[in-house]
């Protein structure tokens, strides 16, 4: 069975094709985690991602507050 945090990189690889639509799985997935997870989304995001959506990563990560 998939962790949350594995079957979110599924989804964010399968819409990674539309900026709008991976912000906002991106943004959804996001709120659904633990702040671990989404330290663990965060880094593997930008190394997936980094070059093509560093501006919406920029700004989906910035909202986010680890406590």
């Amino acid at each position: 069975m998939l962790s949350m945090l594995e079957y979110i990189k599924t989804i964010l690889q399968k819409v990674s094709f539309d900026k709008a639509l991976f912000e906002k799985e991106l943004a959804k997935a996001i709120q659904m985690l633990i702040p671990d997870e989404v330290k663990q989304l965060k880094r593997w995001c930008y190394a997936q991602f980094g070059k093509v959506y560093r501006a919406v990563l920029n700004r989906c990560f910035a909202r986010v507050r680890f406590t």
